[in-house]
């Protein structure tokens, strides 16, 4: 008598994801290698972009930085997590999706939060400082 209620041969066994579709990825040493490289490349550019004072505008080099941080999750999530349209019956793209939308949502937010507390509530100019009571 078999200890399982089901036997393998009903797709339940080990190797019950083989042939459908589900076949997760494995990274290799060289993906693993451009994954590494990638997120330095991608970690030194905004790094040298704000600690240089490359560009003279703010507004571009907020733009460029958060570009660069939401190509580094993706280089992320395809080098390390091993997310492509083939693997787990296309979940992990649907994952993929998501977390764009939601690294959209977060971004998008960040900037509306830090542009209001800029508009807000910085500190006043000597002219206004004049003009208290």
């Amino acid at each position: 008598m078999s200890a399982s209620p089901h036997p393998s041969s009903h797709g339940h066994g080990a190797d019950a994801h083989h042939g459908h579709g589900h076949e997760a990825s494995h990274g290799t040493l060289k993906s693993y290698m451009i994954g590494f490289i990638l997120s330095v490349i991608l970690t030194a550019i905004p790094f040298g972009l704000v600690m240089g004072g490359v560009l003279d505008s703010k507004l571009l080099t907020a733009v460029i930085v958060m570009g660069i941080g939401a190509v580094q999750i993706v280089v992320h999530m395809v080098y390390f997590l091993h997310m492509n349209p083939r693997s787990e019956g296309g979940w992990t793209m649907m994952a993929l999706i998501f977390t764009l939308v939601i690294v959209g949502i977060a971004l998008a937010g960040s900037l509306w939060v830090m542009h209001h507390l800029n508009a807000n509530m910085m500190p006043m100019t000597h002219e206004m400082m004049k003009n208290m009571p």
